[in-house]
């Protein structure tokens, strides 16, 4: 029998067991909820100060914006508005069974902390926060999340979009606006969310395009709006998104058309002003029962001017393209050449410079003739992408199209056949397949560089870099009669051997020319033929800037530096020196228009009246800068055409002289009517006159620098260098000193040249120069333009002589700035609001560091909305085009040639004999000799 004692021991330990077994199982909770109220005491501590009813010595479920489960879990912290400082613990994910948490509209700082694995969190609004910065993971785990708004922490280090939210399938409502994210939007991740409905990531630096995945998605508002650097590529996507109601994706950099939204039968608010859209409104939108905004201001839209159904709200305001500025529908030759660049997408560059309801009016890439058809489209090395349109068929008149240097696919349509008047088609060196149409014989037809284009004719490999016959001379096959698929007939080899020898001839031929013309070095004496009457005949060699019909070859066949401009192409016609002697009155006197350091530059008059500038130089006098400057004039002005960019109409060489012949601008220089009325006479120019050709002046540097085919710097823009014509339009003058702009953000350097008080800080210091040294150079002319101060005065004293900086120490202070003005000005409160914003663009034009300059587009884009306000009276003025002073060169060169040979040509021509009453103007391109060139 077993002692007591040993009985006692026995029941005593059965008793501690069975308690160690049920504390055992109630372990979980019991550690959990102390767990909890570890986290609840650490979060009153970080909080400064703490809500007023929270108490260490008070239970945390019963603090105020705590709720808990039975069993004592925090499930809900709702401390929104609270006015509430400090910062959150690290280990707030501890709180496993929290389903809501609302911090919002506070100044809590700090890292936010990680949630990650709060698998029953329903709703996160940390929003309106002073939050720091976002550790990695913090969203993972989040299977139960619904909404997680992150919006307005602007002290956030930057962090890119989570991608572990994917695992948050239940998403509804996603909003992190100006939360400092950065990147690109993740290809896959919107179709990760069935229930999205509302994405909000505004005011933020994201970069990229749309991603696909958007159109898998249910969301109904997508703000994504006001991007630091802009969003880009195109908005197609939505077109799928087919329950949208609200699109905000203004103030980026989207391009492309408006895409078809005839499926989002929802949409009543669409916000895409300040991008780069482009072609036509679609009908589609305007039809559209459901909206009622829709903001399309400052993009470069096309065709008819939009017209929405009654009751929607639009605003169109500021840059657009449209061929009117009232509803109605537009000219056929535009819609024609709008189709055609639909099919290439639209391209940004046509849309920035086909304006107006006429194609014959500037639009560049286009010729017409003197009857206003269109006979030339020009779209060589254009990078285009996309597809040749059939629309090219509906220019019946066109005789020569030039698409060859771009990214083309498919094929070539069969309605070009069409075209009875078409000459050259050339499409070399894209990417075209498919047959070739048979053309003419006439048509000279290039197709080199197409590899998969006409491949269908046995093993001779299609148009691999040949030339395609046009039908009739090409051969059905290359078998003889026997069938054999491998023997030629004799009358095939006679054609081929003397092919072959027509061949050899004609390379033979060129290669002797090339000899001869660089024995006789650089230029050649210009002939100056007079016909049988005695009546001087102009001599016109082929033009070869691209916009006549003839493409150019010159700059795509050489491989090396063109930085110097050393190549001199005589692109634009040659001229007799008997003709401008003849129409300068024999370089009369009393035709000067003013004289420079290299020479004098002279007034004429054709027999039709239209009046001309003729810049006369001697060589010797010149020496090899002056030689350079003209030859870099007219490698210049034959690659570009502007309707803000001076045109030279020719050149003559004779002897020691060089003449280069300049349409002609009667109002003078920007210099005279900016500093030199009184003396001269004039009326000083008025706020509205003075920021028009501010805009003027940016949009011929801003085609200089990047629509033009070969981009420049000019490197010597200033007043006297900006000519005005009878409108007081502006036209950029003087490309003596223009060099090939580099790729990229890359500098190129250069001997220094230009004009003190003009130059950039770092051109002046290092002589690299990049696009931003015209850019300063406007900014200049802007502060010129504000104040009716010269760049540098040493008639001031010494802190105020040089204009730059002493007007960036006024712009500290606004309410400097009225002070400062030009006195003539005597603005009104509207004007001075415009002052205001020309001062600030002149500040940033003229930054001491070149990255923190504009480039002349943001420029243009800033000018615009003011000059548009005024409404010009009339379209005449808002083109600043006269019918024949302003003729495209390839018109005044057909209208020359017309003429050539007759015996009417110049006869009887005679000179006006009250030119002496312009004898105190200086004219733009004499004045800029005296140029200070620091080379």
């Amino acid at each position: 029998m077993p002692h007591p004692k040993t009985l006692l021991s026995l029941s005593t330990l059965s008793l501690l067991f069975s308690i160690t077994i049920i504390i055992a199982a109630d372990d979980g909770p019991v550690f959990a909820a102390t767990e909890d109220a570890a986290v609840m005491s650490k979060l009153l501590k970080s909080l400064s100060p703490p809500p007023s009813d929270w108490s260490s010595t008070t239970p945390f479920c019963q603090w105020d914006g705590i709720k808990c489960d039975s069993s004592n879990r925090v499930t809900t912290i709702s401390l929104a508005s609270r006015s509430l400082t400090g910062t959150l613990p690290s280990d707030l994910n501890s709180l496993s069974q929290l389903t809501s948490l609302s911090l919002q509209n506070n100044a809590i700082s700090g890292p936010i902390p990680s949630l990650a694995n709060l698998s029953a969190l329903k709703t996160a609004f940390l929003g309106r926060n002073n939050f720091t910065s976002v550790p990695s993971a913090s969203f993972a785990g989040l299977t139960d999340l619904q909404t997680l708004s992150l919006s307005d922490n602007p002290n956030l280090s930057p962090w890119t979009l989570p991608t572990e939210l994917t695992q948050s399938t239940n998403l509804i409502t996603l909003e992190l606006g100006t939360a400092r994210l950065t990147g690109q939007l993740p290809e896959s991740f919107f179709d990760k969310f069935p229930g999205l409905q509302s994405v909000r990531l505004s005011y933020n630096n994201l970069t990229g395009a749309l991603p696909n995945s958007l159109a898998a998605s249910a969301i109904e508002n997508l703000w994504l709006n006001n991007q630091d650097n802009g969003l880009s590529g195109t908005i197609d996507v939505l077109s799928n998104m087919t329950q949208l109601a609200q699109v905000w994706l203004h103030k980026n950099q989207f391009t492309g058309p408006i895409p078809d939204l005839s499926q989002c039968s929802n949409l009543f608010d669409l916000q895409l002003r300040d991008n780069q859209l482009t072609g036509p409104v679609p009908n589609s939108l305007m039809g559209l029962t459901s909206l009622q905004n829709v903001s399309l201001d400052n993009n470069e839209l096309q065709g008819p001017f939009p017209a929405f159904g009654k009751g929607v709200k639009v605003t169109l305001d500021g840059i657009n393209s449209f061929c009117k500025d009232t509803p109605g529908p537009c000219d056929a030759r535009v819609m024609v050449l709008l189709h055609i660049a639909g099919a290439f997408g639209y391209p940004i560059k046509f849309a920035g410079s086909w304006k107006g309801n006429d194609p014959c009016q500037g639009w560049s890439f286009v010729v017409c003739d003197s009857g206003r058809k269109i006979i030339t489209v020009n779209l060589a090395k254009q990078g285009l992408q996309g597809t040749i349109s059939p629309a090219f068929a509906n220019l019946t008149d066109l005789r020569s199209l030039y698409l060859n240097g771009n990214n083309l696919t498919g094929s070539i349509p069969e309605s070009l056949t069409t075209l009875t008047q078409l000459e050259t088609l050339e499409v070399s060196d894209n990417n075209l397949s498919g047959e070739v149409p048979k053309f003419p014989p006439k048509v000279k037809l290039l197709t080199a560089g197409n590899v998969l284009l006409g491949q269908t004719t046995g093993s001779g490999g299609g148009a691999g870099g040949k030339t395609t016959p046009s039908a009739g001379s090409t051969p059905e096959g290359s078998h003889g009669e026997s069938g054999n698929g491998s023997s030629l007939t004799p009358g095939w080899i006679a054609g081929i051997v003397i092919i072959v020898l027509f061949f050899v001839a004609v390379v033979l031929f060129v290669s002797c020319k090339c000899y001869a013309k660089r024995r006789h070095g650089k230029f050649s004496r210009v002939a100056n033929p007079v016909n049988g009457n005695g009546n001087v005949k102009l001599d016109v060699i082929s033009v070869s800037n691209g916009y006549s019909g003839a493409p150019s070859e010159l700059q795509s066949q050489s491989s090396g530096d063109h930085s110097e401009l050393h190549v001199f192409d005589g692109g634009n016609s040659t001229m007799s020196i008997l003709v401008l002697r003849q129409v300068t009155g024999n370089f009369s006197e009393d035709n000067i228009l003013g004289r420079g350091g290299f020479g004098v530059v002279y007034k004429g008059e054709l027999q039709d009246g239209t009046k001309i500038a003729v810049k006369r130089m001697e060589s010797v006098a010149m020496g090899n800068k002056g030689l350079n400057e003209f030859q870099a004039e007219i490698t210049v002005l034959s690659k570009v055409r502007h309707r803000h960019l001076v045109a030279l109409l020719g050149h003559c060489i004779n002897g020691n002289e060089r003449l280069l012949v300049y349409e002609y601008m009667p109002q003078g220089t920007l210099t005279q009517h900016l500093f030199e009325w009184r003396e001269l006479g004039y009326t000083p120019l008025t706020w509205k006159q003075r920021v028009i050709v501010a805009l003027d002046v940016a949009r011929g540097v801003e085609y200089l620098h990047s629509l033009a085919q070969q981009s420049f710097i000019h490197r010597d823009l200033k007043p006297s260098n900006i000519l005005l014509g009878d409108d007081m339009r502006a036209k950029v003058a003087d490309f003596g000193l223009v060099k090939n702009a580099p790729d990229g953000k890359y500098s190129v350097e250069t001997r220094l040249a230009g004009t003190f008080g003009y130059l950039a800080p770092e051109y002046a210091a290092t002589g690299r120069v990049t696009t931003k040294v015209d850019v300063y150079a406007f900014g200049v002319v802007l502060m010129e333009l504000i104040t009716g101060r010269r760049a540098l005065d040493d008639s001031l004293p010494d802190e105020r002589s040089h204009l730059v900086t002493w007007f960036r120490r006024v712009l500290i202070n606004k309410e400097n700035i009225p002070k400062a003005i030009d006195q003539t000005l005597n603005p009104d409160e509207e004007t001075m609001e415009s002052i205001y914003k020309v001062s600030e663009l002149a500040g940033h034009c003229t930054a001491r560091e070149p990255n923190q300059r504009p480039d002349m587009g943001h420029a243009v884009n800033v000018l615009v909305p003011m000059v548009e306000q005024w409404k010009p009276t009339s379209r005449h003025e808002d083109d600043g085009h006269d019918s024949e002073p302003h003729m495209s060169l390839p018109q005044v060169l057909q209208r020359w040639q017309a003429n050539e040979g007759t015996s009417t040509i110049f006869n009887d021509m005679s000179l006006s004999q009250t030119q002496s009453s312009i004898n105190s103007k200086t004219y733009g391109f004499a004045d800029s000799f005296d140029s200070l060139d620091c080379r």
